[in-house]
């Protein structure tokens, strides 16, 4: 996953339960400028939030998208803790404001 116009701080959280990192995340912010790529492997759970007025991003999976299997755990789960750089006014998709609670939600 890079960046190719704009900005994100983009995560990732360990939601693998018998992991010794379970709940474990690590962010970074992706942008034009910097330019790194991060591999979110399989068992994270991966979150972003833009940063700048547009971005976009190019993704590459492992396989098609299906959107029968996604979950989502909610932004600001106290016991993940993320320290999202948050400015101004937040702005979430619908399925993210219904997220589910890192310890409610359905894992591997």
């Amino acid at each position: 996953m890079r960046v190719i116009s704009g900005a994100v701080f983009d995560d990732a959280v360990d939601i693998r339960k018998s992991s010794p990192t379970f709940c474990t995340w690590v962010g970074e912010i992706l942008s034009t400028e910097n330019k790194p790529q991060i591999c979110i492997p399989e068992g994270f759970a991966h979150g972003f939030l833009v940063l700048s007025d547009t971005v976009e991003f190019l993704y590459k999976t492992r396989d098609y998208c299906a959107p029968e299997y996604e979950r989502s755990i909610i932004w600001n789960d106290p016991e993940l803790a993320i320290a999202w750089p948050l400015h101004g006014e937040l702005v979430l998709a619908r399925k993210d404001a219904e997220g589910k609670r890192i310890n409610g939600a359905d894992l591997f």
